[in-house]
């Protein structure tokens, strides 16, 4: 199967019917086609309906294969995604030894005084349990100052030569230094602090050109898998203006409902910016904010009183209200059942701000719940922005993190049927950007050979596919254009290799993307295949 580095195939903005196949509307009126009509950007139909009205089609034969509408990522950092591609890998480190060898081999490449940059340790996986510190690094890399991202994106482990390169105390509102017997800091930052740390001293040094030259190859590798749309959570690092200039070169091979940070509303709001401003590709689209931290780095905010709090209920409140006036709806991270309880009543509390305006308002993750919150969801038409892939790879840290509460933990089918909306993403680089992982991890609740962690938890494989097409499509106010194969929808769509809907379950895993279009063109494998 030859690939493509997403340049427009010969077919690009000319009739073509896909045919010889299953085309999988997503919509429940017609779910099932034998073929698809599409004309220039958009769907113009079924084959023996429209086809007359399309000079010269031409055809491809799918030869069997399934085509679905293409996937979105609810919930993707796309710059520090793009950034850990070049990281240093930590993910499936099995001991802090392991951590820091793989930290020592990319060292020995490195001048002395450059930034080494890490991502992906969880010491919650490491045998023997112990935390990361700072003397660990100094022992490989005592000159060049080292930045090492959790997995989970709310911790920091530094070396000493990083430390001694910050401005000011490390403490912060919303942040936590750990320490040691002595009071030093060990090397960890979380939270706040990290992230403070993390933006002023090691993005900072990132030049503009450096970050486009990042994401380029990064939008090859989500087209390669059936990415064609994503809500992006980096506006805080300044997301829009390059995806803007992408947008200009027509190096943007995807679509971008962007957010904004919250704390940044006061200036957003006085420029007169609201939600939608933007075209088909790349549109401004919502608040970001944060209740809590998260279960990796134990500090997601529970009812028994644990966790950090970020934002408090009445903080949420204001932002929300405000949110309002400037026509924004509002992504709040929730982890904790507090965090989520306390999320819920915000929106409960403003309601007669927004529910007038139609705002759709989401929690993101939303992994730990009391019951009697689940209702509320659906209630006060709040979306679940959740990521299915967490359950299974998480599902080692919340047995031990969470004893006893796992049940409620990660409830999407009880979501589902109470009727909320749920949208999935990746969350990436926390897990990565590749929605058949999301698609796997949702309907079998496992990603290795080991049985599903609460099966009663499972979704089946067509309320998965929704939530990465459908669900997504609505949450960016795109239901009218994107999210089905409907005459007058945008083209845009992923070919797989077989149909997941009439597969196996065991089946599920071997399922692969052949190609992928945006608004009627190729972007990744454009046809004829083998």
């Amino acid at each position: 199967m030859r690939s493509s580095n997403g340049s427009s195939s010969p077919t690009s903005g000319r009739p073509v019917i896909l045919e010889n196949g299953v085309i999988r509307t997503m919509d429940a009126a017609l779910p099932e086609a034998a073929a698809l009509a599409i004309a220039g950007e958009r769907v113009a139909g079924g084959v023996g309906t429209h086809e007359a009205a399309l000079a010269s089609p031409e055809s491809v034969d799918l030869g069997g294969r399934c085509v679905l509408p293409g996937f979105t990522d609810s919930h993707v950092h796309f710059l520090l995604w793009s950034l850990a591609q070049s990281d240093v890998q930590l993910k499936g480190a099995r001991s802090l030894e392991e951590a820091v060898s793989r930290v020592a081999e990319a060292a020995a490449g490195i001048p002395r005084g450059t930034w080494i940059r890490g991502s992906g340790w969880r010491s919650g996986d490491w045998s023997p349990p112990v935390e990361p510190t700072k003397e660990a690094l100094d022992a490989i890399a005592p000159e060049s100052p080292v930045a090492l991202v959790a997995r989970d994106g709310h911790s920091l482990w530094l070396n000493s030569a990083a430390l001694a390169l910050a401005d000011g105390d490390l403490r912060v509102e919303g942040g936590v230094v750990e320490t040691d017997a002595a009071g030093e800091p060990t090397g960890v930052l979380r939270e706040e602090s990290a992230w403070r740390f993390r933006h002023d001293r090691v993005l900072a040094a990132i030049t503009e050109n450096e970050w486009l030259d990042l994401m380029r190859p990064a939008l090859r590798l989500a087209a390669s898998r059936g990415v064609t749309a994503i809500h992006d959570k980096d506006g805080w690092l300044g997301s829009l203006p390059r995806f803007q200039r992408l947008r200009r070169e027509g190096a943007l091979t995807l679509r971008v409902w962007q957010s904004l940070p919250a704390d940044k509303l006061e200036h957003i709001a006085e420029t007169g910016l609201s939600s939608g401003l933007g075209d088909d590709y790349l549109r401004v689209g919502y608040l970001k904010t944060f209740m809590d931290g998260t279960l990796g780095s134990q500090t997601a905010r529970l009812l028994d009183g644990s966790g950090v709090q970020i934002t408090s209920r009445e903080e949420l409140v204001e932002i929300v209200r405000r949110g309002a006036e400037a026509g924004f709806p509002v992504a709040v991270h929730a982890i904790g059942d507090l965090a989520n309880r306390e999320a819920l009543d915000a929106f409960e509390e403003t309601r007669g701000a927004w529910g007038p305006l139609g705002l759709r308002h989401r929690i993101e993750h939303a992994q730990l719940l009391s019951w009697e919150d689940v209702p509320r969801f659906a209630s006060l038409g709040i979306a679940a922005s959740v990521q299915f892939s967490h359950a299974p790879s998480d599902r080692d840290l919340a047995d031990r993190i969470w004893s006893g509460m796992t049940e409620r933990a990660y409830a999407y089918r009880s979501l589902w049927d109470a009727g909320t909306l749920v949208a999935n993403g990746s969350d990436a680089p926390v897990e990565e950007l590749d929605p058949l992982a999301g698609i796997r991890a949702g309907a079998l609740r496992t990603l290795d050979e080991r049985p599903a962690w609460h099966p009663e938890q499972t979704l089946t494989v067509e309320q998965v596919l929704q939530a990465a097409t459908v669900n997504p499509a609505w949450l960016a106010r795109d239901e009218r254009r994107r999210g089905k194969l409907l005459p007058g929808y945008l083209a845009d769509l992923v070919v797989l290799d077989r149909d997941p809907l009439a597969c196996a379950p065991e089946e599920l895993p071997e399922v692969e993307v052949v190609a992928t279009m945006v608004g009627g063109r190729w972007v990744h494998n454009p046809p004829p295949w083998d």
